[in-house]
């Protein structure tokens, strides 16, 4: 089958960048809770791009990568220092790989199943179903607390565990969701995963009558936008420095839009400092008071400090932008004396975050599918890209002009 893949043995990571499609080995049922999925369509998100451009998931592709080749030995050290493990026999239509190099890129997908293992119960083939991308152990302390989402040892699928961006994908059954084809279409179907981390999200705070601002307008910032106009919010001010984003926020329905124009600030010698341009901006059109909510979306440091200087005194703060090192609270007293509340949010809740982005989808009164069909995805228009017709040429434009797109497989 045909997939789109990172190859270690073909590619330095420091020094590469793209998907290769391959032919790789149709996947097989390995355990008895293995369920096969013939994927329709994949969702390309922020975490795929930065997959691309190698910005991020280093440590966790390349190590995950040689664990699966094997578990329990360490690498043999061969001439110049460099490590390969004992080879594993994959098996499939290819013949044998030895050893396994590769990992299918991809954690948003949709698709139809197609087999499953003797202890798979509530999955038949023919279910059209999605998946959650965390592969969690169902063990460990936070998993029997219920919070799955923080499972100590999950595998990311895309990422640690091979996942969508190919033909046929291989998954547990205990992350594998059904989709009601007859209310939800599949194109949208396959952004249910993203688009739940925007509900997560949207879950920590009641936005009836409030004020909200969304410091970040990428997919899942434009997602929550439509979710805060669905609960009810009273004014929603978007924080973005991308034009294609902040048209697609306006035809969203979107309050205030502040283009982010000063954006060298990043690179000062401060650059973890807020914008007083965009703050003072949020502070006049709330008449002096701050917005009732802010979500951090970007994960830039500066934007951090941008929801705390444009939050109200005993407004509430959600971090859901993810960057790695340290960041910097200006002004420390600010946080404290404010009274502001922050949540931290990952992933999606198991599976209360999969309902309730069922019941959205489902509720055709508030016109979030259709916005995400016609308005996020254009209807399709140059926003779906066929594995056939897959170029890395391509495929880097689509992540410059789209926000959103998808590939058929």
């Amino acid at each position: 089958m045909q997939a789109l893949i990172f190859d270690k043995r073909k590619y330095d990571w420091d020094n590469s960048k793209g998907f290769e499609k391959v032919d790789v080995p149709m996947p097989t049922i390995q355990k008895d809770d293995d369920v096969i999925i013939r994927v329709h369509y994949a969702g390309v998100c922020g975490s795929d791009k930065g997959i691309w451009y190698r910005q991020a998931f280093k440590e966790q592709i390349l190590n995950s990568i040689d664990a699966e080749n094997n578990p329990t030995q360490p690498p043999l050290t061969l001439r110049g220092g460099e490590k390969q493990n004992p080879p594993l026999k994959i098996r499939g239509e290819g013949g044998v790989m030895n050893p396994k190099s590769y990992r299918i890129i991809g954690h948003e997908f949709f698709g139809e199943v197609v087999e499953v293992g003797k202890a798979v119960n509530n999955i038949k083939k023919g279910d059209f179903v999605s998946c959650e991308s965390h592969v969690v152990d169902n063990k460990c302390y936070q998993c029997l607390l219920g919070q799955k989402e923080v499972c100590t040892n999950e595998k990311i699928l895309g990422i640690s565990h091979d996942g969508g961006f190919a033909e046929y994908a291989r998954v547990p059954a205990h992350v594998v969701r059904k989709t009601d084809t007859g209310k939800i279409r599949p194109e949208v179907a396959a952004m249910q995963e993203p688009f739940g981390n925007a509900v997560h999200a949207a879950s920590k705070v009641d936005m009836k009558d409030k004020t909200v601002a969304i410091f970040g307008l990428g997919p899942i910032g434009l997602f929550l936008l439509l979710i805060a106009k669905a609960r009810g919010a009273k004014s929603i001010i978007g924080v973005e420095p991308n034009p294609i984003s902040i048209e697609m926020a306006k035809k969203l329905g979107i309050d205030y839009v502040i283009p982010l124009r000063t954006t060298n600030h990043y690179e000062s010698t401060n650059p973890y400092k807020h914008n007083a341009e965009v703050t003072d901006e949020i502070i006049q059109i709330t008449k002096g008071v701050g917005v009732d909510v802010s979500f951090e979306m970007a994960g830039y440091n500066s934007s951090v400090n941008n929801c705390l200087y444009a939050t109200r005194r005993g407004g509430e703060i959600i971090l859901f932008g993810i960057k790695q090192g340290d960041f910097i609270f200006e002004n420390y007293n600010r946080l404290i004396v404010h009274g502001f509340t922050l949540h931290a949010v990952i992933g999606r809740q198991l599976w209360q975050t999969w309902e309730t982005t069922r019941e959205l989808l489902e509720d055709h009164t508030n016109q979030i599918q259709e916005k995400l069909f016609n308005v996020i995805l254009d209807q399709g228009k140059n926003t779906i890209l066929p594995l056939s017709d897959y170029t890395k040429e391509r495929f880097e434009q689509m992540l410059h002009d789209h926000p959103k797109f998808l590939i058929q497989m």
